[in-house]
């Protein structure tokens, strides 16, 4: 049975947008920054990923730019990398807004954040997320409600990171991005009511046949009988890249896989991750 497409979306999810527009001047300025002046480069989140995620702080509670590990932060300060990058700064005054946490994010070429939600833990005051991108290519896409958007460079974009998403890139250069943890107030939400453009990089995946999935579950049962787990589950996880999947979908199949080997531990420590990973705890 082939698999079929989902018909084309007329915009893109709700939960995702482009916002304003950047002076090309002031992208270029940013971008020459965050290629030449960050250095010791933090991979966190390491369940989140397959180990090509980086992060650096340029505002948060400690001033510390490996400090990586987001938390609530009214008064947030400049790190010591924000004071290397002066355009980086010029930006985030001419916003005009009440930050939580600033991160500078880059995503290796082959790297994958895996199906996820954010702000799990910090569900008590209302916040937004805000991407700047720097760096990216056509590989480079965000993944939620079965479509795939390319954050192209040269806007403010907005995310709802409390819904399932994931990202990747898949052949390279690196993707950079500055990542905008902040606190709504009235400055905010009248920068998310500045318009939206339809950008011609949103595209739905397809959705997978029922075929199609036993035998991605088949291949990846022979790699885990022949001890190569590692290389089954990330078989699994890379599918919320290739087609519409339901939430948490990858993760079920995974601890299908380990419950058809008899390998309970590992059913139920995938069982668990999803939880984890969806914000079901």
């Amino acid at each position: 049975m082939s698999v079929t497409a989902t018909p084309a979306p007329l915009t893109l999810p709700a939960q995702v947008g482009a916002l304003r527009p950047i002076a090309a001047t002031l992208v270029e300025r940013m971008r020459h920054e965050a290629m030449t002046v960050p250095t010791d480069w933090v991979i966190e989140y390491g369940d989140y990923q397959n180990g090509g995620w980086h992060t650096l702080s340029l505002l948060n509670d400690t001033g510390d730019p490996r400090d990586v590990m987001i938390r609530d932060c009214p008064t947030p300060t400049g790190t010591s990398l924000l004071r290397q990058m002066p355009a980086v700064s010029e930006l985030l005054d001419s916003l005009g807004l009440k930050y939580m946490w600033v991160r500078l994010a880059r995503l290796d070429a082959g790297s994958f954040l895996w199906e996820h939600r954010d702000y799990g833990e910090l569900s008590a005051v209302e916040r937004h997320r805000l991407h700047v991108p720097l760096v990216s290519n056509s590989s480079a896409y965000l993944v939620l409600g079965g479509t795939k958007v390319h954050m192209g460079v040269g806007r403010v974009w907005r995310l709802t990171p409390t819904v399932p998403h994931g990202v990747c890139n898949l052949f390279g250069p690196q993707r950079m991005h500055l990542m905008l943890d902040c606190y709504a107030d009235e400055a905010l939400h009248a920068f998310l009511d500045g318009g939206e453009c339809d950008p011609a990089g949103a595209q739905p995946l397809p959705v997978p046949s029922p075929t199609n999935l036993d035998e991605q579950l088949a291949t990846a049962r022979g790699l885990a009988e022949l001890g190569y787990d590692q290389a089954a589950e990330t078989g699994l996880l890379e599918l919320f890249y290739r087609y519409a999947m339901p939430e948490g979908q990858v993760y079920d199949l995974i601890v299908n896989m380990y419950a058809s080997l008899h390998r309970d531990e590992d059913a139920v420590r995938w069982r668990t991750k999803k939880n984890t990973m969806l914000g079901r705890n």
